[in-house]
């Protein structure tokens, strides 16, 4: 499918871009797994274009997601997460400092990326906090697999002896990909240490006791 994608793109470049983000839009509404389409960003758009491309894809479905919970299935998503007290602790934590939440919720793999549009949505945070804490949060993770698919056409051409640059461009290819998995691990390390110390200040238990 991938190959018919490509082809389908070099037929209708004007307008490949707006099929690509107007289809992951549709795919995380219908809880379809974005790392597929964010992965697709890379290999067909390269590096500098997929990695805009699969962001703006990305908080865009996302927002639209968060908006669809709020208002128009608010009673399925809460059927949903009922038994998730995690997003419970997120909706008092959002009170008082929803982007930073945010933010690292979309760090941390503790929230998986379809299930928080919609939690998210039952929460106290604003809209504008969730669109900007989203974006920010999703993009270590979007540059590290846009990265990897753009990559991996490389490593193809590698096996066949295609690769242009010789030893050294070979041996920063790699390093850069090292690099950047590395920082996301580094990042999701320290997303997931803040979000629980986070998540222990807030008093889950007081509300049922009064």
């Amino acid at each position: 499918w991938l190959a018919i994608g490509v082809a389908w793109i070099e037929a209708h470049r004007t307008i490949a871009w707006i099929a690509y983000v107007t289809a992951y839009i549709v795919a995380t509404v219908f809880v379809i797994p974005a790392s597929i389409f964010t992965l697709a960003g890379g290999f067909v758009f390269g590096l500098p274009l997929g990695i805009m491309l699969a962001s703006v894809g990305s908080v865009l479905g996302a927002s639209v997601a968060f908006l669809v919970g709020r208002f128009l299935a608010r009673d399925w998503v809460a059927k949903r997460i009922a038994g998730l007290p995690q997003f419970r602790a997120l909706d008092m934590a959002t009170r008082h400092e929803g982007f930073v939440i945010v933010f690292l919720a979309r760090l941390s793999p503790l929230f998986p990326f379809n299930l928080i549009n919609y939690g998210l949505a039952l929460t106290s945070v604003r809209f504008r906090d969730y669109f900007f804490g989203s974006w920010a949060g999703m993009l270590p993770v979007t540059i590290l697999y846009v990265y990897i698919s753009s990559v991996a056409k490389d490593l193809t051409e590698l096996t066949s002896g295609e690769v242009q640059g010789g030893a050294v461009g070979q041996i920063l290819l790699f390093i850069g990909l090292a690099a950047t998995i590395l920082l996301t691990i580094i990042i999701t390390r320290k997303a997931n240490r803040t979000l629980a110390e986070h998540l222990e200040r807030e008093p889950v238990g007081q509300e049922d006791a009064s």
